[in-house]
Parts: C-alpha cells; sequence; structure tokens
C-alpha cells in the first residue's frame, strides 16, 4: 500500500494516524517532493475510476495560473490535465492511497481511508 501526501496537510496526517492504528506496512509518498509522472497519474485515474479533473485542487493558486477552471473537461482535453497534474503536483488532490489489491482511493474522510483497507468506518 503506498499513500500520496503533503505533510502539511491535516487530512494526510489523520488517514496516516488511521493506517498507524491499524499496524499496516506502507510507502509513504511525499508526492510534492517526488511528483508522479503522466503515466503514474494515469494508471491512479484507472485505479480510482476518475478523470484527471475529478482530483484536481482547482483552488489552488497553480489551477488559477493556469487558468484550469476554463478548460474543457473531455477526453480531448484528459492528456492536458494529466500533464498540469504531473507539472504542478500540488494541484492533485490529497492523500491518495493505492492498495495492493489494485484498488484505490483518495482518502479525505476516515470513511474513505477505511473502504481502502476493507473495513467499516466504526471498526
Amino acid at each position: 500500500m503506498e499513500i500520496w501526501i503533503n505533510p502539511e496537510c491535516s487530512k494526510c496526517r489523520s488517514a496516516l494516524s488511521i493506517l498507524d492504528a491499524e499496524a499496516l506496512d506502507y510507502t509513504v509518498r511525499h508526492y510534492l517532493e517526488d511528483p508522479p509522472g503522466p503515466q503514474e497519474i494515469r494508471d491512479v485515474l484507472a485505479r480510482l475510476g476518475l478523470e484527471p479533473w475529478d482530483i484536481t485542487r482547482i483552488g489552488e493558486r497553480a489551477a488559477e495560473d493556469l487558468g484550469l477552471a476554463s478548460w474543457p473537461r473531455d477526453a480531448a482535453a484528459r492528456e492536458r490535465w494529466i500533464a498540469a497534474l504531473s507539472a504542478h503536483p500540488v494541484l492533485i488532490q490529497r492523500p491518495i492511497i493505492t492498495a495492493d489489491d489494485g484498488g484505490a482511493v483518495v482518502a479525505r474522510t476516515e470513511e474513505a481511508v477505511r473502504a481502502a483497507l476493507g473495513k467499516p468506518a466504526d471498526a
């Protein structure tokens, strides 16, 4: 299991606390320091069942600078979005957990983290 985090993000710290409480083995990826390439982003999107605009932090300054809010959200623009996420990893929603079973989740809530672990939220 791997978790993409920004250590300054409270949602990331919360997800790590849950993983630690479960005594799970996982790898932490500081994705701002070690940004995913375009193919990694494509792979994660496939695992998430999402499109790049679904995991983009539109409120970030980089998004404003790029004018992302006005970019088309369609198949023709998909690679442009992926390139932007790779070039500006701060735009990637966090945390993202990729599980050993091939699943993945944007783990912004306790429920989402537990779903990645295959456990109910009250476990």
